[in-house]
């Protein structure tokens, strides 16, 4: 339960600071949760090292302290070749943290600021996956947001069991935002029970509706949700790595979450 502790604590704390209370896309919103960076090392009460696992978003990552550093109120998370490990026969290595079974996030609007990286085979990525651990697709996948190598734009998604194994792609299930490539960002999702919208520096870009169908697994999304924060290299999506691009690396400002 230290996800909901964490959160109603958070909720307590803004309802009587007025300073926490804003207006975004005409909706006012209390900041319930936050994450700065403070210090010279992530809270392990909150982040843990992504594990490395067999699928292109994870196949490189590593829990090596050369991939992670907190600096000046950011995260910083590189991906690097694999000049100075030896027993580990990945070439490349990568950082990610994630909240599982620590932090939860349910209804509400979840914003991300950060500069992202460019290198040939990069592939940042901020998303969310079920915090009950259903599997994967009929729990449900939401990314905030995705960039191949240097693009300047980025991918905002939905999965489910109705658009992968289903392959429905009514209503659409995703969407492209323009960003600055060279500098911070704010990626943005809103969460309800009835649909999801998703914003870049304040922009919506589209939303996912909860639809009246006999179909299958159109909407799991009305549950709570872990966040992972990852820098990926290469896979099928985005393509070769290039290794004298390297190392990539991209810094996170502040993770934020409110309610309403």
């Amino acid at each position: 339960m230290k996800h909901r502790i964490l959160i109603w604590a958070a909720l307590g704390f803004a309802a009587v600071c007025t300073a926490c209370e804003v207006v975004k896309e005409g909706k006012t919103w209390q900041l319930a949760w936050e994450e700065n960076f403070d210090g010279d090392t992530f809270d392990a009460s909150r982040w843990s090292k992504i594990a490395r696992g067999y699928s292109d978003w994870n196949n490189y990552m590593s829990d090596d302290d050369s991939c992670y550093r907190v600096a000046g109120g950011q995260l910083i998370l590189r991906g690097l070749r694999n000049e100075f490990l030896p027993a580990d026969t990945a070439p490349f290595l990568t950082g990610g943290l994630y909240t599982k079974d620590k932090v939860g996030f349910g209804h509400g609007r979840l914003e991300i600021r950060a500069k992202l990286g460019k290198a040939t085979g990069a592939w940042p990525a901020f998303w969310l996956l079920p915090f009950d651990n259903t599997a994967w697709p009929d729990g449900g996948e939401i990314d905030i947001m995705e960039r191949l190598n240097g693009e300047s734009i980025a991918y905002q998604t939905v999965h489910s069991h109705y658009t992968y194994k289903l392959n429905i792609k009514h209503p659409p299930q995703g969407a492209t935002g323009a960003i600055d490539p060279d500098g911070y960002n704010v990626y943005a999702v809103e969460l309800y029970a009835d649909s999801l919208s998703f914003y870049i520096n304040g922009t919506h870009t589209f939303t996912y509706p909860r639809i009246e169908t006999d179909r299958e697994g159109q909407f799991p999304f009305d549950r709570e949700f872990y966040l992972l924060l990852d820098m990926q290299l290469g896979g099928s999506w985005v393509g070769r790595v290039e290794p004298d691009d390297l190392p990539v690396e991209m810094q996170i400002d502040w993770v934020r979450f409110y309610k309403r």
